[in-house]
């Protein structure tokens, strides 16, 4: 069976301020839950005008404590950032307020300017050449660290007896070959790259290394997605994700997410045209019907069992129906 999740951003709209925008990732998991989603993931931005999620350890303290049964994690913690030790003292302590729901959703990113990056790791030549070696840190101290390791003997604290889900994400190869190399998931942000993902995943699941976390592969992929009651809305709506990503990509990382009105009198320049174009190979947009057939053809083609939805729009309440509708096409409740 397809299982649906949620990647949220906690993004900002214009008119709505950044205590407003977490306040609504917090209603949105307490829905998503009600709906039958599987997981609900935050995510880590740094410096960012647009979206309001920059701990997602902290957020996901305060979801947990006021949803039920839902997953809940990270999409994720930007590792190069932070000591993997205490990474995994911050998710074990998760886990031991909310035993087996929680994932650990690890990205090597910086989520930020290159100041920002600075700033996080202390670092003024921001190396994040030891990735790799800081996930094989990470796995020592949810479990047991080799005797050889120069910390060998030290321990991860809350001692409990379950352990978090362990998620690398990423939009190319590097970060699957990791993840095939040290045993873990692995999610492509199809929403980032959308293109070449399906060959990724491949990959990852023909070199995968089975580890204390998982006998087999486990892979999803996560996309940008609205949905209304008729494409002609889901298409309307859109367009302020539409201007929000080309503004990215023209540098404008302070940008809020704009109104449909603004969106759609934006001057757009032919070469503007052609990149929303591009970026529309990165969602998924349309009524009920539309959506459901372009997600059960994402996961045939990726070969998952898993699709994480990130719902971008300017109106919040246009946001929570999208989720709705998608969950009542996939009749998640019954």
């Amino acid at each position: 069976m397809l299982k649906l999740s949620i990647l949220d951003q906690s993004p900002i709209a214009t008119g709505v301020n950044a205590r407003t925008a977490i306040k609504q990732t917090a209603n949105l998991a307490v829905w998503a839950e009600q709906l039958g989603y599987y997981r609900f993931w935050v995510s880590e931005h740094h410096d960012a005008g647009r979206v309001a999620g920059s701990t997602p350890e902290v957020l996901l303290a305060h979801i947990g404590g006021i949803t039920k049964k839902i997953r809940i994690g990270s999409g994720g913690v930007m590792l190069p950032h932070y000591s993997s030790y205490k990474v995994a003292e911050n998710f074990k302590m998760l886990e031991a307020l909310y035993p087996n729901r929680i994932d650990l959703g690890l990205g090597r990113a910086a989520g930020g300017n290159p100041i920002a990056t600075m700033a996080l790791q202390n670092n003024p030549d921001g190396n994040r050449d030891r990735y790799p070696e800081q996930i094989e840190d990470l796995k020592g101290y949810l479990t047991e660290l080799p005797q050889a390791h120069r910390f060998y003997g030290i321990t991860a604290t809350p001692m409990v007896d379950t352990l978090p889900e362990l998620w690398l994400l990423g939009s190319s190869g590097g970060s699957a070959r990791i993840a095939a190399e040290k045993g873990t998931a692995f999610t492509f942000a199809h929403f980032i790259n959308g293109a070449g993902g399906e060959d990724v995943v491949k990959a990852y699941k023909e070199h995968f290394q089975p580890s204390e976390f998982y006998a087999k592969p486990e892979a999803s992929v996560a996309i940008h997605l609205i949905c209304a009651d008729t494409d002609e809305e889901a298409n309307r709506l859109a367009t302020s994700l539409d201007l929000s990503l080309l503004m990215l990509q023209k540098g404008e990382r302070s940008m809020e997410i704009p109104t449909v009105d603004a969106a759609l009198n934006y001057p757009y320049t032919q070469h503007d045209i052609e990149q929303i174009k591009e970026n529309r190979k990165r969602m998924i947009v349309g009524d009920p019907k539309k959506v459901k057939k372009s997600i059960e053809s994402l996961a045939t083609t990726y070969d998952v069992n898993e699709v994480i939805i990130i719902t971008i729009t300017h109106d919040f309440q246009a946001r929570m129906r999208s989720f709705e509708l998608v969950a009542n096409m996939f009749q998640m409740n019954e």
